[in-house]
């Protein structure tokens, strides 16, 4: 064979743990080691006595109660899933029921707008003015129409009588112990 020339490098940092990478046409093909027979070790045989064998064989065996009890966690087990899947339908349905009602009130509340906007558009302010000094025979408020009133509450105030000169409407009985 014709000897090339080979450059051999090595990662410095993982040379324990890497194989050299060799450049050049006459690369070594690894060698395959026989694969080794495993040499069959002679069991251990420990004698046991007829009442430990009994406890084993009762301890794995499945009576009545042992039966019973699986039945009953099995049960469990089963109702507490279906209850968990009726759990979560109802919250999947309560989600899908929010998210119709959201949408239905964003359809009314746009329709209500546009409702609104249309009205609006419509009504003319100098038309109904014109109306109601004409046909009703309305006046502005002159300066001896308006009383100026001080209301506790920071409501609104519906006169039905006149109001009296201390500006008190009504008073609570004050009770003295």
């Amino acid at each position: 064979m014709a000897q090339s020339n080979k450059i051999v490098r090595y990662n410095n940092t993982y040379n324990e743990y890497r194989t050299p990478y060799v450049y050049g046409n006459t690369v070594r093909q690894p060698e395959v080691l026989p694969k080794r027979k495993k040499v069959a070790q002679p069991k251990k045989t420990v004698r046991v006595s007829a009442q430990v064998r009994k406890n084993r064989n009762r301890a794995t065996a499945m009576n009545k109660a042992y039966v019973s009890f699986l039945i009953i966690a099995a049960v469990c087990v089963v109702t507490a899933f279906m209850f968990y899947l009726k759990l979560q339908a109802d919250v999947v349905n309560g989600a899908e029921t929010v998210t119709a009602m959201q949408r239905e009130l964003e359809n009314i509340t746009e329709k209500n707008n546009t409702d609104y906007h249309e009205v609006y558009e419509n009504v003319d302010l100098q038309k109904i003015k014109t109306k109601a000094v004409e046909k009703l025979g309305m006046v502005y408020a002159s300066e001896g129409h308006v009383e100026m009133y001080d209301c506790p509450t920071g409501g609104f105030v519906k006169q039905y009588n006149a109001i009296p000169e201390d500006g008190v409407l009504a008073q609570s009985r004050r009770v003295v112990d």
